[in-house]
Formats: structure tokens, C-alpha cells, sequence
């Protein structure tokens, strides 16, 4: 897993730290995909789950190896004073002496209940789930991340139809003073137009303040320094009108692959494991512990043997078979099944509640989606009867047949419409992804 983890902050960031490399601002393009790769890799809420998955694995590879012999060394060096035993005639009296022990042991399960290969079953069920945690989490960002994406190309296109309002408002304004000079209109009019222009820089403004704090909001969701640089490529934003998939079919398509989903089961898998690790403790557990030992005595006053002689000589080796069983523990291993229990119903719940979670954002995805195309067709329509009435009433106040509020009506009737159908064109573009993210596809 750890490899899988560089291998992806090396191709998910050589984009993105190519623009943080440059000496000086310049404006580097991300695409959708490359905010989602950058993001995955340094959103902090995947790096945890990501830290997460890895205690998993480490929990994994202590319990795979748990079967293998414990072994352990130990060295004690002791001087005692007072009466003692003689080595020569066994007599006491008071001296001084010392004793130096040497030991390896080593303990070997045997029979542990089932519990330790269970345990290693439900180690590799937890990883499986911490890992499909954090693909949660990294569809979680991919959602957020093109929701913002998507508004940030909103924005950017709302400034395009304000700069054209503008220059729009500007050609009428530029014609009236003309024909102010000509005595073909009054200064009120000019006024008018004048104010009209004004209006549609201020709008123009915000618009661009918005776009700016769309970037910001982005930015700060990919966990980027600063926006400054950073700017989203216009996608392929073509409408196709399709049959939407049908609520129950994607149902069953996502509920086999999802995320979510596969956690909560992976959970519930692993509560059988649990019960089973509870009733181990009922059972006895066999073990095999073997060693050896050797030790070195001396006594003031006594002539001793060479420490090589004593250590050879002393050697003593030793093996047995420890047997445990269990015949009153007040309760606790009964109560711990009951727990498990308890926990599995938990899991139980919490996997129905999944996937009736899941069955409602489906069904939501779908409505929404259904919506927006409806929305994006009523508006593709207004814009269309916006742009003729603005035609015909900016025909009747060049010749006179209408008055400056009533062509500036019109103005801003396009202009709303112009706008609409640009939120209409993206949040049915968002709402398809979703459905597609659903099905199991890839956002880009």
C-alpha cells in the first residue's frame, strides 16, 4: 500500500507543483481531473484516512505473524553478603559471592481456540473496509471538488456575458450621443444610457469578485497557498440529451461497487470473526516453551572453576507443554460474546441504513437531474424569445416606437435570461456527473 501511496503523489502531483515551482506568478490551467489527482493527495481528511488504512495493514502483518515462536534472552549478574553454602563441604558461613545466570526460552502456541487464525481473518477484513473508507473519502472530495469546479466556470462565464452587457449598453450609449449632436434626442436619454452603462460595469464587478472568490473557495479546497496563478480549463461543455438511467438500475449498479456501501458490508463480515475471537476464551490453549540456562558461582574465600568450565558445566536445557483451562473468569468472557453480539446487530443496522441512504441520494441525483434538464430547456427557450423581443424592441427605439426604460427592460431581460441558461447548462452538466459517478464512472 505504501508504494500504491508514492506511485500517486508522484503522478497526481507533477502538475500542480510545476505551477508552485515557477519564480513568479504565472497563471498555470487545471483541469478538473488534475484538481480532483492534486486534492486526493493533499487533502488532509484523506491523508488521515489514508494513516487510518495504514494502521490496518500494520495490524494485518502482527496478527499474520502471531504464530511463530516467541523467543526471548536474559542476563542477570547477583552478589550476595552473609551466610552462605560452601560449594566444598556445603557448610554456611558468612561470606561474600556472586552468581551470574545466562537463559534463551523460547514459547510456541499451539492451540489458541481458533483465535489467533481468526484474528488474522478479521485483520484482513478491517483493511479491506479502511480501505473502501478511504475511497469514501476520496469520492467525497471528487463530488466537492467539481461542484466548485463547475461553479468557478459559472462564474467565469457570467463575467463574460457582463463584459458583453457592457459593451452592449456602451454601442447604444455611443449612438444616442451622436445623435444627441444631430438634435435627434434629448440629454435625458443620454443620461439614461449613460447610467445603464455604469450599472452594467458595477454588475461586471461583482461578477468578478464572485469568479475571485470562487478561485479562492477552490484553491482552499485543494489545499493550495494561495490562488494567485490558479485557473480552470473550460471543458468540453457540450449538451447531449439522453435517457437518464432509471433510479432502480443505478441503485443496483452502485450498491455492488460504492464505497459506502462495501465498508458497512466488509463491517458486518467481520462481526462473525469478533463473536467467534469472544468464544475462544472458553477454550483451553495449549503451548510449548523450551529453553536452556547456564549460570557462573563464585565465593570469596573458595577456589571456583574457570567461568568457561562453569558455564559448560551448568548448561541445562528444558521443554514442556503448558495447558490452560478456562473454569471461571467471573462472567467476562460471556459478557464480551454478548457485546460482539450486540456490535454485529449494530453493523447490521448500520449496512441498511447505508444502502437506504444510498438508494435516497440516487433517487435525488435522478429528480435533480430530471429538473435541471427540464430547466435547461425551458431556459435554452426564453433565451431564444428574450433575444427576439430585445431585437424588435431595440428596432422600435432606434426608430423612435419606444422609450429608453422600456429598451433597457429588455436589455436586462436578456441579460437574466443569458445568465439563467448558464446555470441551467451547468447544473444539469453537474447533475449528469453525479448520475455517471454513480454508475461507477470516473469524474473528469
Amino acid at each position: 500500500m505504501r508504494i500504491r501511496l508514492i506511485k500517486l503523489l508522484v503522478v497526481a502531483g507533477v502538475v500542480p507543483l510545476t505551477m508552485q515551482a515557477q519564480p513568479e506568478q504565472k497563471t498555470v490551467a487545471w483541469t478538473l481531473r488534475q484538481c480532483i489527482e492534486y486534492a486526493i493527495v493533499h487533502n488532509i481528511s484523506i491523508q488521515q484516512s489514508a494513516l487510518t488504512a495504514r494502521q490496518s495493514e500494520i495490524e494485518l502483518n502482527t496478527n499474520k505473524w502471531a504464530r511463530l515462536p516467541e523467543l526471548s534472552g536474559s542476563a542477570a549478574q547477583n552478589w550476595s553478603w552473609g551466610r552462605a553454602a560452601s560449594p566444598v563441604d556445603n557448610s554456611y558461613s558468612n561470606t561474600n559471592s556472586s552468581n551470574t545466570n545466562f537463559s534463551v526460552g523460547a514459547n510456541v502456541p499451539l492451540f489458541t481456540g481458533f483465535r489467533i487464525p481468526n484474528q488474522y481473518k478479521l485483520s484482513q477484513i478491517n483493511l479491506k473496509a479502511a480501505l473502501a473508507d478511504l475511497q469514501k473519502a476520496k469520492d467525497d472530495i471528487s463530488i466537492n471538488i467539481a461542484s466548485n469546479y463547475l461553479q468557478t466556470l459559472l462564474d467565469k462565464e457570467l463575467c463574460k456575458v457582463a463584459e458583453e452587457q457592457i459593451s452592449l449598453s456602451q454601442q447604444q450609449l455611443d449612438r444616442l450621443i451622436r445623435m444627441e449632436r444631430l438634435g435627434k434626442t434629448s440629454p435625458a436619454e443620454v443620461a439614461e444610457a449613460r447610467s445603464t452603462v455604469e450599472q452594467n460595469k458595477l454588475a461586471a464587478v461583482q461578477n468578478d469578485n464572485s469568479y475571485k472568490l470562487a478561485l479562492l473557495d477552490l484553491s482552499q479546497l485543494l489545499e493550495l497557498p494561495t490562488p494567485e496563478g490558479f485557473e480552470v480549463v473550460q471543458p468540453e461543455t457540450a449538451i447531449v440529451f439522453s435517457t437518464l438511467t432509471p433510479p432502480d438500475e443505478l441503485y443496483q449498479v452502485a450498491v455492488k461497487q460504492k464505497s459506502s456501501v462495501l465498508a458497512a458490508q466488509y463491517r458486518l463480515d467481520g462481526s462473525d470473526l469478533s463473536i467467534k475471537i469472544a468464544r475462544a476464551t472458553y477454550m483451553p490453549t495449549l503451548s510449548l516453551s523450551l529453553g536452556l540456562g547456564t549460570s557462573y558461582y563464585t565465593m570469596k574465600g573458595v577456589t571456583s572453576s574457570s567461568f568457561g568450565s562453569q558455564i559448560n558445566n551448568n548448561l541445562n536445557k528444558y521443554i514442556g507443554l503448558n495447558l490452560s483451562i478456562p473454569i471461571f473468569d467471573r462472567f467476562v468472557t460471556r459478557n464480551n460474546i454478548r457485546t460482539a453480539k450486540v456490535q454485529q446487530l449494530n453493523y447490521s443496522l448500520q449496512l441498511d441504513n447505508t444502502k437506504k441512504t444510498l438508494y435516497k441520494e440516487i433517487q435525488q441525483a435522478w429528480y435533480n437531474a430530471l429538473a435541471s434538464e427540464n430547466k435547461y430547456k425551458s431556459s435554452m427557450s426564453a433565451l431564444d424569445a428574450a433575444k427576439e423581443s430585445f431585437q424588435l424592441m431595440r428596432a422600435k427605439y432606434e426608430n423612435g416606437k419606444a422609450t429608453a426604460v422600456e429598451y433597457n427592460e429588455a436589455q436586462v431581460k436578456l441579460q437574466k435570461s443569458e445568465s439563467e441558461l448558464l446555470q441551467a447548462k451547468y447544473d444539469y452538466f453537474f447533475r449528469c456527473k453525479i448520475l455517471d459517478f454513480y454508475k461507477g464512472e470516473e469524474i473528469k
